[in-house]
Parts: C-alpha cells; structure tokens; sequence
C-alpha cells in the first residue's frame, strides 16, 4: 500500500499530524485547531455568535458530475443523545449547541480536503472524493474521523462544562464505494444534487451500529489506509445475527472494524 502513498510513511496517526495539507496551504496543528473551536463555540454560547456556514463547495463538485458514478469515502458523524438534551435544555441553548457541533464538524471535513453533503438533524454527513489516490483519500478520511473525537473531547466538551451542559458523545461510520450523483430538476444551477448508491447505505448502517464515541469502518477502508494507522484497529465481533451486510463483491459477511486508540 505504501507505494502509492509515499508521504504516508512521515505520517503520525496522532491527531498533530492530521491536516494533510498540499502546496501553499496552512497546516494547523491540533493544539491551534482546539483553541478555535474553544473560542467559536465559547463564542455561540455566550455571545450569541453565529457561524458563517459552509460553502456550496459540494454542490459545484457534484455538479460537475450529474448522473455519473464515482468513486467515494462516506463519513456520517451523528449525535448522540440529542433526544435526552430536547427534555432537559432550553431549546435556544439546544439549537446554538447542535448547530456549533455541526458547524465544527463540517470544519473538520473540510479541513481534511472532504466535502459536506448536508446536515440531518443532529448528524453530518461527509464525502471525500477517492477517484485518484484512494489510499491518501482514505488516510484522510480516517484522520478526519479521529479529529473529530479530539475536537469534542477537547474542544466543545470543556467549554460545555463550564455552563454545567452535558458532554457531547457522538458514534462515526466511514465506507468507501462507488456512488452515482443524482440532480432533482432539470435546472442546472439551482436543483438539488446528491449522492446516491450502496456506499453511502452501508456506511450510514455501519454508523447506526457504533458505540457512542466510537469509530467504525468499512472493510473496504481498512484494506486501504497505512499499514500503520490499521494497527489501531480490530475487526468488530458481532453478536450473532447483529450484522448480516455482505460484501458487493465476494457475497461474504462485509468486515467492519473498529478503532482502538
């Protein structure tokens, strides 16, 4: 795997190195990235700031490719316990709070060159794009996942609990496939485009069966990121009927593992 990815080798899975970033771009480390997600959501709870938004950087790519089938990495990263939180926060303090957790989330996305599907509900769901390098693609995918748990456990929790708010707890899928972009309308700039097919199916699955604070990825995604990084995973043993997904191309139960840190 190693030839085809031969920065991969100065990588640390550490969450320090996580911003795979190309020419001329800023690298931030994780301290610097902790310290700004502190000060947005320190900003949100007090202050009433509010995030800019993303950018409609996925609509242009997905644009681009109506009606054809890529190749992706699928990442859903969903709230846990946000029912809990509806009976027990004010909703104004709710709403700033699941829209901070979006909001950083789809930072870190994008801070890992992926790209923002769309928000559903308390979940976010993101796609990186894995038509050339696969194997960088899914290193970053996987960086990206494990930055998010630094960035709650380090970043929105402490300031949450300096206003006595719960701990936010979230469970990652991540599977990699082929998708077909889909365009609802015939207008070619302001219909609605999205991502359709098994990849972004199994990965929503594998997602719904995550532990909170929990990263689980698809066997197609292990084969693929540094010999290194697989090292922090284990395949997931299932209860017995618990999981009956098999694989798109040998018709075997579909392996999913999960990472230990």
């Amino acid at each position: 795997m190693s030839s085809d990815n031969p920065d991969s080798e100065k990588k640390s899975p550490d969450v320090a190195d996580m911003l795979l970033e190309q020419k001329g771009e800023k690298v931030i480390d994780s301290e610097t990235m902790i310290m700004e997600t502190q000060k947005r959501v320190w900003g949100a709870l007090k202050k009433g700031y509010e995030y800019t938004g993303v950018t409609n950087e996925s609509e242009k790519f997905l644009s681009c490719h109506v009606f054809k089938k890529i190749n992706i990495i699928a990442l859903y990263v969903d709230l846990v316990g946000s029912t809990t939180m509806t009976l027990e926060l004010p909703a104004e303090k709710l709403a700033t709070i699941i829209s901070s957790f979006s909001q950083e989330m789809a930072s870190v996305i994008r801070q890992h060159k992926g790209l923002v599907l769309k928000f559903v509900g308390d979940a976010v769901i993101g796609y990186f794009n894995a038509e050339d390098n696969t194997l960088l693609v899914s290193d970053n995918a996987v960086n990206c996942a494990k930055s998010m748990m630094t960035v709650i456990e380090k970043g929105i929790n402490p300031i949450l609990n300096q206003y006595d708010y719960p701990d936010l707890m979230v469970k990652i899928g991540v599977d990699y496939g082929q998708s077909i972009v889909v365009r609802y309308g015939s207008n070619e700039t302001t219909s609605h485009v999205d991502l359709m097919g098994p990849v972004m199916n199994i990965s929503s699955k594998i997602q719904g069966r995550a532990k909170p604070n929990q990263i689980l990825i698809g066997q197609d995604v292990f084969q693929r990121i540094h010999p290194t990084t697989q090292k922090n995973f284990k395949e997931k043993i299932w209860e017995k009927d618990e999981w009956k997904f098999r694989s798109r191309l040998t018709g075997e139960i579909y392996k999913v593992y999960e990472y230990n840190a």
